[in-house]
């Protein structure tokens, strides 16, 4: 069914195009450290072009919850989207958010009612694929091509391309060599297909989004931050073709489109990975009785639990009413006890080092607010720079440090550039980002927006 308007035949009223690219995971930081070295030459030429501001993640900050933020203009109080694993509120049912669990329109679905064409492109959480006035592939949440993509038709298309939706990270467990190698081959890919349709499809709105990058840095960040003689180079590369895109990419904006590339965190070498549960199990606050043979899990959570984690950081107060087996009574006794696990928290210590792993520990109305906010998380971690926290029941040791997974996000240190306009508010969140463009494409935004106007007129 058709249910867009028509589209204006040319832009007008001072209505600009909007070309958006998404670099998942890069650092504001780093980029500017790659210009400064001679590194990133395009990005150094496109960046005079506008202005660049260090931007904060979302809370926790994991591309799932950070794009959601971003396509809504709104925190996941409102959007609903608190990580990348959650359970059903009221069960201990684990599931995969996707596109269908968030609760406000994206942009591109806003934009498509106000009549303009757009092109969407491998943004997290747009699996399953809405159906928008244009053109949309779909995330690495989609479990093939040919469900990926509005309409159904265009996974022909991209097959011939050779598209794939994202690296295979199984490859880097076993052999980086191999992962290294598939990562430069599915960016080429990306980047063939996005020239493809930018060049051959009408749009008023258009995103593309790198996630290479995000997958690099997972496996490789701290190679690179050691200066490793064999994978720094290779990293560095990476970048140089990386930078090759963006210069391609700054080719295609003319004077009445306006360029926007934006990360959703910032990155650091974990330290640590800390399995949050152990500690809860270890110190009276996680009780579990798996069945025979199975690992513990949420599932397997008894009465006698008072709190328990999930990825990455996130707290739940096993309350009575709202838990299957809640043990906590709501009101004072709730309160109560978030406080002391949060007062906890803030003294747990690295076993090897003695060094504080949490900064800060955020009660959920810190945070989040709206109509959503029932499926929050009662407490969020805010970790010490390199520690990971984790939401796996099954672990023997608080920590641990290995060799695969070598880099972590960070809160701050993601990035926004705009073409050709100031952005002039100081503190910058991914809710920002889509007023500016519903002003850049004079399009009325929605009611309800946490984010504000960022740039000059």
């Amino acid at each position: 069914m058709q249910w867009f308007a028509r589209r204006q035949s040319a832009p007008g009223g001072g209505a600009r195009r909007v070309l958006a690219i998404g670099i998942d995971g890069v650092p504001y930081s780093f980029a500017m450290r790659q210009i400064a070295e001679g590194r990133m030459p395009n990005l150094a030429r496109i960046f005079q072009a506008g202005t660049v501001r260090p931007l904060n993640s979302s809370w926790p900050f994991v591309s799932s919850v950070a794009w959601s933020s971003f396509m809504t203009g709104c925190n996941p109080g409102k959007h609903n989207i608190y990580g990348f694993v959650d359970r059903r509120l009221n069960t201990y049912d684990v599931f995969l958010p996707n596109s269908s669990t968030m609760k406000r329109e994206p942009i591109w679905c806003e934009l498509s009612k106000a009549g303009k064409e757009v092109v969407v492109m491998n943004v997290p959480v747009t699996y399953p694929p809405r159906q928008v006035n244009g053109l949309m592939v779909s995330c690495f949440l989609s479990p093939s091509l040919e469900k990926a993509t509005y309409p159904k038709e265009l996974a022909g298309r991209l097959q011939q391309m050779g598209y794939k939706i994202d690296a295979d990270a199984a490859i880097a467990r076993r052999n980086k060599d191999d992962f290294m190698k598939e990562l430069h081959h599915v960016l080429e890919r990306r980047a063939a297909v996005m020239f493809e349709l930018m060049d051959s499809e009408p749009w008023d709105f258009f995103m593309s989004h790198i996630m290479e990058t995000d997958r690099l840095h997972h496996f490789f960040w701290e190679y690179m931050e050691n200066n490793d003689p064999y994978w720094a180079p290779q990293f560095y590369d990476f970048y140089e073709k990386v930078d090759t895109i963006l210069g391609q990419v700054w080719e295609r904006v003319d004077e009445n489109t306006t360029l926007v590339i934006l990360s959703d965190h910032g990155f650091c070498t974990v330290r640590k990975e800390v399995y949050l549960n152990t500690w809860l199990r270890e110190n009276g606050w996680l009780s579990t009785e798996p069945a025979p043979g199975k690992p513990p899990s949420i599932a397997s959570i008894t009465p006698a639990t008072r709190a328990y984690s999930m990825d990455p950081g996130r707290v739940f107060i096993n309350l009575r009413g709202r838990e299957p087996r809640g043990s906590v009574e709501p009101g004072a006794d709730y309160e109560r006890v978030r406080q002391q696990l949060s007062d906890e928290l803030l003294e747990l210590r690295d076993p090897d080092t003695g060094e504080k792993m949490v900064q800060r520990v955020y009660k959920r109305e810190e945070i989040y607010h709206g109509e959503n906010y029932q499926n929050a998380p009662d407490l969020v971690i805010s970790p010490t720079t390199g520690y990971a926290f984790k939401g796996a029941m099954d672990r023997e040791h608080l920590t641990y440090k290995g060799d695969v997974l070598i880099g972590e996000h960070t809160f701050d240190d993601a990035l926004l550039y705009v073409s050709g306009h100031d952005i002039v508010k100081s503190t910058l969140t991914m809710e920002d980002v889509v007023p500016a463009v519903y002003n850049l494409m004079r399009v009325p935004q929605p009611d309800g927006l946490d984010g504000a106007l960022v740039i000059s007129a």
